[in-house]
């Protein structure tokens, strides 16, 4: 199947239902999105861009920003989302990546716009979604005019549809492409976890051009209907959920830390949650406690990236409820769960020897899920799939029951006084402590250690504490080596726009003054 066969079985079983509830109020029915979708994507033929043409959509999140998407996947080119939380430079540079020729976009982002057509002349068009501007017509004007017939393209599971940026944490982002094959594992991978629900009510607060989209697109067959939030508000997180009777909510950490700090959380009823969707970094298992009493057994959390999406493995509501209520099985909450039914996930050695249970080495896939390649960069795909494998760039293990364990990012294992340490381990005891709602832990330069393992934390609002008492809590719980040698309070910590913490910024604090960078 392709991606736009899921939304046409949504938009004829459920002509009437409410696809898209927008922040005003306003409301778009299934029908109402495949007739400007056909439209649009006729349109959208009659461009003077190329056959495989990739068309950018830069939008906060709105109801014609998914139009467009779809209208693209419909003509058969190729949608590249940017962020909208992205820095203008980091956009200009991935225009250029992707080979982009036209975007849409929405007016509240036309400077930025008008920036990023000076900086890359190559691109031929632009539509406003929401209103006519300096660039190009509106959408409405764009669908308006005659366009002759839509030419309905043969299915092709190879067909490119999407290239989507990579996390960025550890440097300037690639471009991942993603086939009708990718999209149909992933759609088959998150039924297969998920149990279908009727009439499932979906909140998209995280960016839609990231995991909220594509949380949309899996939920497609069923016909969600889409609340969409422009502002990651706790307030108007925990609002939405009760007035909307969410049943299903994605949230990265960050997002998810606010919501339990938040003073309004027992106001709202949140009764109606059915899936509380976790992901885009490991989650401590003291905050997953902390969700499980507040939002009961809801919570899940999936474990994937831009070269394997969302659902290599599966953490599901039974596994959190069984690790919370059952001493024996807490060590489950620091898993990502086990492999999805289409995905093989297995751990590797440098040499390329797979690994037995409890030992550790680079989380690898393989299947459908995985990505083709990156665009236009075949020196970092081939790198990327040695071995026959793809290579995730996390270091984890399996148990015996074929749990996945994530224990960091390879890039991030600190190596201090000759033993090796995972930041992640110091990270999730940072995390217990009752001040502090985020963290990141580096090593940094040191004469005698080589590193010296560091602890920057964001503090809960209202929280006030000394560094010492939080090294004293890390110390009772990790031993010396373990430790944080120093302790920073940081206002808040460098996030990407999907709210990852970006420890490479971090670092670079610390480390741009050394004549070595490990």
């Amino acid at each position: 199947m392709q991606l736009i066969d899921f939304f046409d079985r949504a938009a004829k079983r459920y002509p009437e239902r409410a696809a898209f509830v927008q922040p005003d109020g306003d409301v778009f029915t299934y029908a109402d999105a495949e007739g400007v979708s056909r439209k649009l994507a006729a349109a959208i033929q009659s461009l003077d861009v190329s056959e495989a043409a990739k068309i950018a959509v830069y939008s906060p999140n709105d109801a014609r920003a998914f139009f467009a998407m779809l209208g693209v996947f419909r003509a058969g080119l190729i949608w590249v989302p940017l962020n909208a939380r992205n820095s203008v430079e980091d956009n200009i540079a991935f225009v250029e990546t992707a080979d982009v020729e036209f975007i849409f976009y929405h007016s509240s982002f036309e400077d930025k716009v008008k920036e990023i057509r000076q900086a890359v002349p190559h691109l031929k068009g632009f539509a406003c979604l929401d209103k006519g501007g300096e660039l190009g017509p509106s959408l409405e004007a764009l669908i308006s005019a005659n366009h002759g017939e839509l030419e309905e393209l043969p299915a092709d599971p190879d067909r490119p549809c999407a290239i989507l940026a990579t996390g960025g944490t550890t440097g300037r982002s690639k471009g991942a492409v993603w086939t009708n094959q990718v999209w149909e594992t992933l759609i088959a991978n998150f039924w297969t976890s998920i149990p279908p629900a009727e009439n499932p009510v979906h909140l998209c607060v995280a960016p839609m051009t990231h995991a909220a989209g594509v949380l949309s697109l899996m939920l497609m067959p069923r016909g969600p209907s889409n609340i969409i939030l422009s502002q990651a508000d706790p307030v108007g997180i925990l609002e939405a959920i009760e007035r909307h009777r969410v049943t299903h909510l994605y949230l990265p950490p960050t997002l998810l830390y606010m919501l339990l700090a938040s003073p309004e959380l027992q106001r709202y009823d949140t009764r109606s949650l059915q899936f509380l969707l976790i992901s885009a970094a490991p989650v401590s298992s003291e905050k997953l406690k902390e969700a499980h009493a507040a939002f009961g057994p809801v919570v899940c959390q999936a474990f994937g990236q831009a070269e394997a999406p969302f659902f290599l493995t599966f953490l599901s509501r039974e596994d959190h409820q069984r690790a919370v209520e059952n001493p024996d099985q807490v060590h489950l909450l620091r898993s990502c769960g086990r492999p999805t039914m289409f995905s093989q996930v297995e751990i590797m050695n440098d040499e390329g020897q797979l690994l037995g249970p409890g030992e550790v080495g680079e989380i690898v896939a393989r299947g459908n899920l995985v990505f083709p390649g990156y665009y236009n960069n075949p020196e970092a795909t081939a790198a990327v799939s040695a071995c026959g494998w793809h290579h995730t760039g996390d270091l984890g293990y399996k148990d015996e029951n074929d749990y996945v364990f994530i224990v960091d990012r390879k890039k991030d294992m600190i190596i201090t006084g000759g033993f090796n340490v995972y930041s992640t381990e110091v990270e999730e005891v940072l995390l217990a402590h009752q001040a502090v709602q985020d963290c990141a832990v580096i090593g940094v330069p040191d004469e005698k250690w080589g590193e010296a393992i560091k602890a920057i934390v964001e503090l809960k609002p209202g929280s006030t504490v000394e560094p010492e008492d939080i090294i004293a809590h890390c110390r009772k719980r990790l031993g010396g080596v373990k430790t944080p040698k120093s302790l920073d309070v940081w206002d808040s910590l460098p996030r990407s726009p999907v709210g990852k913490v970006l420890k490479r910024r971090i670092r670079d604090r610390f480390w741009d003054k050394s004549d070595r960078q490990v």
